[in-house]
């Protein structure tokens, strides 16, 4: 893993080098905490900003055969460590085992391979750091170069760390809210109503009917959008959708608010119709509304009774995705104008669907309006990543490509982008070599530089939503 890690011939060490490398970069999907970065957290030691919760780490080392003490019980921070430097060279041919290396050599000038052995000494010289000026949240951040970071709200969040940062006004990066509202819409998992009971008092509107549910889910929107909000975000475990009116709708509403679960059929009117209205106002404010999709959560029933959710125990679910999306995007469109929108799916098996998807959309004014989804979750790792961009190279404009995220709650995560830069230089690189497209390396570095970086600034527009939330 040196300077030219990826890189296979000349060709991509010069787009990486010269073009790539030192580009910005806009993480517009993670779910970072706004209170750590405005308190600008330190932290005591690498077990606590490595694996106190990154449950890819936890699924390695629960495959390597190590005592969930080590992982999320009592075990000591050192024991921990240990656990997963014994790990680490299990790794190889998990993005893990690059992830783990390139955050030591470029967070902590460290080019040792992580190990047993080795491990002792890396904990005491990592922490060292870790203790001194220099390496507070906000300080990796910098390091990575990061001008734009976007974290994951609930539209019940007051969202007042965002406020604070804006108040303070010491840290030129720009963190803003991302309107996530999963809650409002999964009306049959358990705490829906609670839920509405917070929206409720949160909006200060009496939600007694449909009608007032979607005034406060409205207001929400509006409240985001004045502290800078100008991203959605939806988890979309399975694609659903059926048509519907309002009056149908308003009856939903009403059998949940008395505690009532509704059917399958009745669940999709209920997402659908919200979704329009929800797709309607994203557009209105221009906003970008991304969709991740085919996650199936939860999978082992003893381990989520134990540790809760998101700790592992998640995988790539199958369900059909095409005509329930493109049904959805549709009556979004007929409905109101699709707003910007970023397609992702959990399941490779979709890429060329989305692929095709998105070119169905399209319209013009907005280059690349309808994005398909960098790889994701599962996916970011070498193949997928290759596979997606080939999939979106093939069937629409891979030129237009508004890049990679982070999705991470690490602030070390940013190495992922150079991964990713890396991977797409590779892929150019080899067409140059294949004599597939020109070897101009001026054309093709303003490529590289539009999937780094470029594209993603003109296509969110965020330093607009500065001004506006100033």
């Amino acid at each position: 893993m040196d300077d030219n890690f990826l890189l296979n011939n000349e060709t991509a060490i010069r787009l990486y080098h010269d073009f790539a490398k030192d580009m910005p970069i806009i993480d517009y999907h993670c779910h970072l905490s706004p209170k750590e970065i405005y308190e600008n957290k330190t932290f005591k030691n690498i077990t606590e900003i490595w694996l106190y919760g990154d449950h890819y780490k936890w699924r390695a080392m629960r495959s390597n055969g190590i005592e969930e003490k080590y992982i999320t019980g009592d075990a000591s921070d050192y024991e921990k460590f240990l656990a997963w430097a014994k790990t680490v060279p299990m790794t190889i041919g998990n993005p893990l085992y690059n992830w783990t290396h390139l955050e030591l050599q470029r967070f902590f000038g460290i080019d040792e391979l992580l190990d047993e052995k080795s491990a002792p000494q890396i904990w005491e010289k990592v922490n060292a750091l870790l203790n001194s000026p220099g390496y507070s949240a906000r300080d990796f951040i910098k390091k990575s170069n990061v001008q734009v970071v976007c974290t994951t709200d609930d539209p019940v969040d007051s969202l007042e760390y965002h406020l604070l940062l804006q108040e303070e006004g010491d840290f030129d990066v720009q963190v803003l809210p991302s309107f996530r509202p999963d809650k409002g819409l999964e009306i049959n998992r358990e705490g829906y109503l609670q839920w509405v009971q917070k929206l409720q008092d949160v909006s200060a509107i009496d939600i007694t009917s449909y009608d007032a549910f979607l005034q406060a889910i409205e207001s929400r929107v509006r409240f985001f959008h004045a502290v800078g909000g100008r991203v959605s975000d939806h988890a979309i475990d399975s694609m659903m959708y059926a048509e519907t009116t309002k009056e149908e709708v308003t009856r939903i509403f009403e059998e949940a608010l008395q505690g009532k679960n509704v059917s399958v059929e009745d669940e999709k009117k209920y997402k659908a119709y919200t979704m329009k209205f929800l797709g309607g106002l994203y557009a209105e404010l221009g906003w970008a509304m991304q969709f991740h999709i085919n996650a199936l959560r939860n999978n082992n029933t003893r381990m989520l009774n134990t540790l809760g959710p998101d700790t592992g125990f998640d995988s790539i679910n199958d369900d059909q995705v095409a005509k329930p999306l493109a049904r959805l995007l549709d009556s979004i469109e007929q409905e109101s104008g699709l707003p910007k929108t970023i397609i992702y799916s959990l399941n490779a098996k979709d890429n060329d669907v989305i692929g095709t998807m998105i070119g169905s959309f399209q319209s013009g004014g907005v280059p690349g309006k309808i994005q398909f989804g960098t790889a994701w979750w599962f996916n970011d790792n070498k193949t997928g990543m290759l596979d997606q961009m080939k999939s979106l190279a093939n069937l629409g404009l891979f030129t237009r490509f508004i890049g990679m995220l982070t999705d991470s709650r690490s602030f070390l995560s940013y190495t992922r982008h150079e991964y990713f830069r890396r991977l797409a230089c590779a892929l150019i690189a080899e067409w140059v070599e294949n004599g597939e497209v020109p070897n101009d390396l001026e054309f093709l570095g303003k490529i590289v530089q539009g999937i780094s970086f470029d594209n993603a600034k003109e296509y969110f527009q965020f330093e607009k939503a500065a001004i506006s939330a100033k």
